[in-house]
């Protein structure tokens, strides 16, 4: 059973890589579009408006992946019901594991799995939303220096 688990997990890890690979580039190239219209439109807000859709839409893109991993322990039958996926699949891949749901030994690798591949992908996410907010002061600080 070690071995079906790696390799189900690793599996479901490569889904979700490649979904949040996809889910910012999309968010990067939105954003460098939606960059001026903001700021036409929302005078000094539109850093605020530009960094708290890119969080909601990163956010979008943890919602994926949560219900993806929900899915997959429904379907092995490890967990019955969605709303018990759900939570159990949240408090894992949010690495908080209330531990008031667990998982039978045939399938309880899998968590320590998801656990892994949701902290990664928040630091990956943590990075991401920096570097957004960092372009977006950078770029300020260089529009104010032209206009200077």
């Amino acid at each position: 059973m070690l071995i079906i688990q790696l390799f189900i997990g690793g599996l479901l890890i490569g889904m979700t890589v490649v979904i949040h690979a996809v889910a910012l580039d999309y968010i990067i190239r939105r954003t460098r579009k939606l960059e001026n219209f903001l700021l036409q439109k929302s005078g000094r807000f539109w850093k605020a408006l530009i960094l708290s859709i890119v969080i909601m839409a990163v956010f979008c893109a943890h919602i994926v992946e949560i219900w993806l991993w929900a899915l997959l322990y429904m379907f092995l039958g490890a967990i019955s019901g969605l709303e018990a996926a759900l939570y159990f699949s949240t408090s894992v891949f949010t690495t908080v594991g209330f531990g008031d749901l667990v998982l039978d030994t045939d399938w309880r690798l899998l968590s320590s799995i998801e656990s892994a591949n949701g902290f990664m992908l928040f630091g990956w996410s943590t990075a991401f939303i920096f570097e957004i907010m960092s372009q977006l002061y950078k770029r300020e600080a260089s529009k104010i220096e032209i206009q200077k």
